[in-house]
């Protein structure tokens, strides 16, 4: 008989994940259960768009996996995990309720973060640097709905890609690194939060919103932004020595899953 010990929880001084994007059928529920169950944290930064009211406006859709999502995190509050919560463009109507805590969870408009190094990190959502949600909400809407066309694209080629053994691929951030003005805006994007924050004379800033995970110094800034749970389905990680990093889920349990592959294979069979 084989016998595997239960993996660990890996444990991280603090976590940040923006645009969950909850109550949109694009959401990959599945992977962010499998992280917030295999992850711990004492800070947990929710770094907006946590949930689509957007989507939930048009046609509402919340299956239980997106239930189980919102009982992991309340459960994380309730243990003992400072969990902050700064609310995006699609979670909006959150920002009406900033400055209170609900369940033990703080609603803030931004943040500063202090890494065990102590670095000072502005944390929010970053649409307030978004020209085009500043300028035409509704320009902002169709980009939205079309969007969502792509990502059902997406979840047709993965749907493929299982049948075949192939890991998770994201489509839309394939093409976001080929399109020219895609690049030129989130170019524009992360000048405009640099800029911001030297002027709040902060170490850097940690945001969401483009959908794009990074980190990346510009000068003495250090600027990342989180990613998403759409597309790459990553998340922005402090280490106990105030180190950050990007983690992509999807890639990590690929690997965790071919590692224990590979441990099967090393065991004896019982007699």
């Amino acid at each position: 008989m084989k016998s595997i010990n239960p993996p660990q929880k890996k444990r991280y001084r603090s976590i940040f994940i923006s645009d969950l994007h909850l109550g949109f059928k694009g959401c990959q529920a599945d992977l962010l259960i499998d992280f917030l169950n295999k992850t711990d944290s004492d800070y947990l930064y929710l770094v907006g768009d946590i949930f689509d009211g957007w989507e939930l406006k048009k046609r509402p859709y919340w299956p239980d996996s997106h239930q189980q999502v919102v009982k992991l995190i309340l459960n994380k509050a309730a243990n003992g995990t400072r969990v902050i919560y700064t609310p995006g463009n699609h979670d909006e109507r959150a920002r009406d309720f900033c400055g209170h805590q609900f369940d033990r969870i703080e609603v803030k408009h931004s943040a500063v973060h202090e890494t065990s190094a102590g670095k000072k990190m502005l944390v929010l959502h970053g649409d307030q640097f978004d020209t085009v949600v500043k300028i035409s909400p509704v320009l902002a809407h169709l980009g939205s709905t079309m969007y969502g066309h792509l990502l059902f694209m997406n979840r047709i080629v993965n749907g493929a890609r299982r049948l075949f053994g192939k890991p998770y691929w994201s489509l839309t951030a394939h093409l976001k690194h080929r399109v020219k003005n895609v690049v030129s805006y989130i170019g524009r994007f992360e000048e405009a939060v640099i800029n911001s924050t030297r002027s709040q004379q902060l170490d850097g800033v940690i945001c969401g919103h483009i959908h794009h995970a990074e980190i990346t110094s510009f000068g003495k800034t250090l600027y990342c932004n989180t990613g998403d749970w759409v597309e790459s389905c990553t998340a922005l990680i402090e280490s106990a020595d105030g180190q950050l990093q990007i983690l992509r889920w999807a890639d990590a349990e690929e690997r965790a899953t071919e590692s224990e592959e590979e441990h099967d294979k090393a065991l004896p069979e019982a007699a």
